[in-house]
């Protein structure tokens, strides 16, 4: 499989380089920046139009901001797309969904096969416990730049999922007794911290705790690569860790 690398100068971006030069079945396309100078012969370019060659999928870890301009690129193109960016707003979000409609397009906010897993624990979880308090604790390195991050996000969506009336308190901050409805968000930026999300369900008399903690952040490049394999057998529509995993 042919891969455009698109936010290829970030971390996740070397990292997704990385494995696909290392893969015996994958090739890199093309790697895309604005911080890199347009190089073909290197398959360096600064901006996905200036590249014509041929590519069978892209694997996105860029900047939010940029989705409006990826998304009209790979429908004209008609090449399926792997979004693993995170902080997306509510408009940007329905873009994703439209572009659905044309090309299969995979959108997690979080590439990692275990949060997944701990995505189904915390819906199981919350609805064996209807009546008790959650809280999720997230941290991250302190250059992070989206608050909360999109996987404690994507863990709050899913368990609103078994409790509809879930509200989301993010980063609470004033006095006063917590509703029974709410799901309290809370945000660690701290030195190199690569991610640890944690979610805390307790009735009063019990509490289970669920955690997940990243070491490497490999994981998320191969989790991508993974989804992309996916996503190469999949007709359009939209695609995230728990349909890959069904």
């Amino acid at each position: 499989m042919k891969i455009i690398v698109h936010g290829a100068s970030g971390r996740m971006g070397r990292n997704v380089i990385a494995l696909i030069e290392n893969s015996p079945v994958h090739t890199l396309a093309a790697a895309i920046s604005p911080s890199m100078k347009t190089c073909p012969e290197k398959k360096q370019y600064s901006r996905l139009e200036d590249f014509h060659g041929m590519a069978d999928m892209i694997i996105d870890f860029s900047n939010h901001s940029a989705i409006p301009y990826l998304l009209a690129f790979a429908k004209i193109r008609c090449i399926p797309v792997v979004i693993g960016t995170t902080g997306c707003t509510e408009d940007e979000t329905a873009l994703i969904s439209q572009a659905a409609a044309h090309i299969p397009i995979f959108f997690s906010g979080n590439m990692s096969v275990g949060i997944a897993l701990l995505t189904d624990l915390a819906k199981q979880t919350a609805k064996a416990f209807p009546g008790a308090n959650i809280e999720i604790v997230e941290s991250h390195h302190n250059k992070k730049l989206d608050v909360p991050s999109g996987t404690a996000l994507m863990l709050a969506d899913a368990i609103k999922e078994v409790r509809p009336e879930a509200t989301y308190n993010v980063g609470r901050h004033e006095n006063g007794k917590r509703t029974d409805e709410e799901i309290g968000i809370h945000s660690i930026r701290l030195g190199n911290t690569i991610g640890i999300h944690e979610i805390l369900i307790s009735s009063g008399t019990q509490t289970i705790t669920l955690k997940h903690e990243a070491h490497d952040r490999m994981l998320f490049a191969e989790g991508a690569l993974a989804a992309a394999e996916f996503l190469a057998g999949q007709g359009y529509g939209l695609y995230d860790m728990q349909s890959m995993l069904q």
